[in-house]
C-alpha cells in the first residue's frame, strides 16, 4: 500500500521542489554560465507562483480551491514545458521570438551592430542537460507528477 502525505505536508512537498528548481535555474544561469531561452524563463513563473500558493496552502489545507490552484498552476507548467520539450525535438514549430536567426543582413551597419550584441539563445537548443534530459524534459514530466498527485490529493484526502 503507498501511503501519501496529507495535505499540510504535501503542500511542503510542493514548496520544497518549487524552491529546489528556481535556485537550480538560477544556479545554472549565474554560476554555471549556461543562457537560458524565453521559454525557460517562462517555465520559472508557474515555479514561483507555486511558492506563494504552497505557503496559503500549508495554512488553509482544508481549502480544495487552493488545492486546484496548484494543479492548474501546474497544468500551465506542463504545458509550457511540454511545448519547450517539443521544440527541442523538433515536434513542434518553434515561434518566432525562440529563434535567433532574425538577423537583419539588409544594411550593413545593423548587421554589424546585432554582431556586436549577443545572440538569445535558440529555444530548440536544449543547452544543459542531465542525465541525457532537457530541463524542458524533465520539467514536463515534474509538473505532469504534480498535477497527477494534486488531483489524487483533492479526490482522496479529506481533512
Amino acid at each position: 500500500m503507498i501511503v501519501f502525505p496529507n495535505r499540510k505536508n504535501f503542500y511542503l512537498i510542493i514548496l520544497l521542489i518549487s524552491l529546489v528548481s528556481i535556485i537550480s535555474a538560477l544556479y545554472i544561469e549565474y554560476i554555471l554560465n549556461y543562457e537560458p531561452c524565453k521559454l525557460c524563463i517562462y517555465q520559472r513563473l508557474p515555479y514561483i507562483a507555486a511558492v506563494l500558493v504552497s505557503f496559503i496552502g500549508y495554512y488553509y489545507s482544508a481549502n480544495d480551491k487552493i488545492l486546484i490552484i496548484t494543479i492548474m498552476i501546474f497544468a500551465i507548467s506542463s504545458i509550457i514545458s511540454g511545448y519547450h520539450f517539443g521544440i527541442e525535438n523538433n515536434l513542434i514549430k518553434e515561434i518566432s521570438s525562440c529563434t535567433n536567426n532574425s538577423l537583419d543582413i539588409s544594411n550593413k551597419s545593423k548587421l554589424l551592430d546585432s554582431l556586436s550584441k549577443s545572440m538569445p539563445v535558440d529555444c530548440k537548443d536544449a543547452t544543459f542537460k542531465i542525465l541525457g534530459f532537457s530541463l524542458a524534459a524533465i520539467n514536463t514530466i515534474l509538473s505532469i507528477l504534480i498535477v497527477i498527485f494534486s488531483i489524487r490529493t483533492l479526490t482522496y484526502e479529506k481533512n
